[in-house]
């Protein structure tokens, strides 16, 4: 069984850090936090010039990186040092123009050599995975499949095709809670693979109610909003909020 099929043997609590933000030592220390502080999957986002995807505060963790001239070569590197003794799957998050620019083959390789768990392509459509599933296929690194609140009825066509996880994407609140159920409904009748709900700032009972109905949530913005806030100290902080949410789980 793959590491990312075998954390879902309980509710799945995944942590999103963006590399080197403000440096790849206060990386270490978040992804330490997370990890003792019950995250069970690592998200490990690869900085960007363009993150459209994301939310303001990521943007801008994603721009205090680069100009920290964080690589992505050093990304692989620090990865390799943290696989010495961090076991819990990792997913780079990343865009595929970071891909494209790299080499996909070369990315692909380095990804497989320090023990990468899988990739979310975040502006990736659907009709255009077939660019990077063989590339998937050959170094045996999941493609994980990333699913809007307004996917409606294509999501059952999207998560078909999913193998170990599909990430929901959230943009506020007030969608999760309109529209969370439906969507997941929709998933579970098509397919079992696993699924984990992306949330931003929102409250605890939201938080909890999408635990209930998913598979696992992903600590993000939150995450980042602290990191944002308290620099190179924020690992305590972060592993506190880890803590909280995994207790509500």
């Amino acid at each position: 069984m793959s590491r990312i099929k075998n954390v879902f043997n309980e509710k799945a609590l995944m942590a999103y850090i963006t590399c080197g933000d403000p440096d790849l030592g206060t990386t270490t220390s978040i992804v330490r936090a997370a990890v003792s502080n019950g995250a069970n999957i690592i998200g490990l986002g690869i900085p960007f010039s363009d993150p459209t995807a994301e939310s303001p505060v990521i943007q801008e963790s994603n721009v205090r990186a680069l100009k920290n001239g964080i690589t992505t070569d050093d990304i692989f590197e620090y990865v390799k040092e943290l696989r010495k003794d961090i076991t819990v799957p990792f997913i780079f998050m990343t865009y595929a123009n970071v891909v494209f620019s790299y080499g996909g083959d070369k990315f692909y390789q380095n990804c497989k050599e320090c023990d990468i768990d899988g990739i979310l392509i975040a502006d990736l459509p659907y009709e255009e995975r077939e660019e990077f599933l063989p590339l998937s296929e050959k170094y045996d690194i999941e493609l994980v499949t990333p699913l809007s609140f307004n996917s409606g009825e294509r999501a059952k066509m999207i998560a078909k095709e999913a193998k170990e996880l599909i990430y929901i994407l959230s943009s506020s609140e007030e969608e999760m809670n309109a529209k969370a159920s439906e969507l997941i409904n929709n998933i579970r009748s098509v397919t079992d693979v696993p699924c984990i709900v992306s949330y931003g700032v929102c409250s605890e009972d939201t938080m909890i109610k999408m635990s209930e109905i998913s598979d696992g949530v992903v600590a993000s913005e939150d995450v980042m909003l602290l990191l944002k806030e308290q620099g190179k100290n924020a690992g305590v902080g972060i592993g506190q909020l880890i803590a909280n949410i995994k207790n509500n789980q």
